[in-house]
């Protein structure tokens, strides 16, 4: 299943270290919300992707985070990672780090694209990107979406305002990929603004699954009245 326009997608994913990982519940936050309205989810390894297919009919974007020392590079980011969503799953999209950080043991990313379309065609490919000059490279490259996901989240953007509804203008008035904003949006006003650049699709993650963080954007408003 292809990514239509105007998807509103939910990122449904839980890492080691956060307090929902480790209890195979992502299936069920998927459902919860696809049933919602959600046309699209946004899934981390094997395990979930194949439990959140299972579970729910709508297109799947699966990523694998891995962290590797001397990189900062970890959504997809080796071959071993690429390998692993292709052979294990039936994703419809699989997303990459594209930024221009060095990847571990110093793979390229251009062999990870063209492993891809040379073996699993049918499979889409996400760009996320932290900057414009990415986002480009990553057109260029023939991805079919390009993400705004590593916005403020790199050595070079961190601290940049998001969503960047800037940067999202300049990315869909010159890049041929279909645009997703990803990354910053907490409020309904974001993303109305966020629509208004005419990308192709919305990533929301934390503001709709992760209850850790929704309580401490809560708390934060009650310890400021103390």
């Amino acid at each position: 299943m292809k990514i239509k326009q105007n998807s509103l997608i939910i990122s449904c994913q839980a890492v080691e270290g956060e307090i929902l990982h480790g209890y195979g519940i992502m299936h069920l936050m998927a459902k919860a919300a696809v049933y919602g309205g959600a046309d699209g989810i946004r899934a981390n390894s094997v395990s979930d992707i194949n439990d959140i297919q299972k579970t729910v009919d709508v297109p799947v974007i699966g990523i694998i985070k891995a962290v590797y020392p001397g990189s900062d590079v970890y959504i997809t980011p080796t071959m071993k990672e690429l390998k692993a969503l292709l052979e294990g799953t039936k994703v419809d999209v699989i997303a990459l780090d594209a930024t221009f950080r060095t990847r571990p043991g110093g793979e390229q990313l251009a062999d990870l694209v063209r492993y891809a379309r040379e073996n699993y065609p049918q499979v889409e490919l996400m760009a996320d990107c932290a900057t414009y000059e990415e986002a480009q490279n990553a057109d260029r490259m023939g991805f079919d979406y390009v993400g705004t996901t590593l916005r403020g989240y790199t050595a070079d953007t961190k601290g940049i305002a998001i969503p960047d509804t800037d940067l999202l203008k300049q990315m869909t008035s010159t890049l041929k990929a279909k645009v997703i904003a990803e990354g910053g949006i907490w409020e309904v006003g974001q993303l109305r603004e966020v629509l208004k650049t005419g990308v192709h699709a919305v990533v929301i993650g934390s503001s709709v699954t992760r209850p850790a963080d929704i309580t401490k954007r809560f708390k934060k408003e009650f310890e400021a009245l103390k």
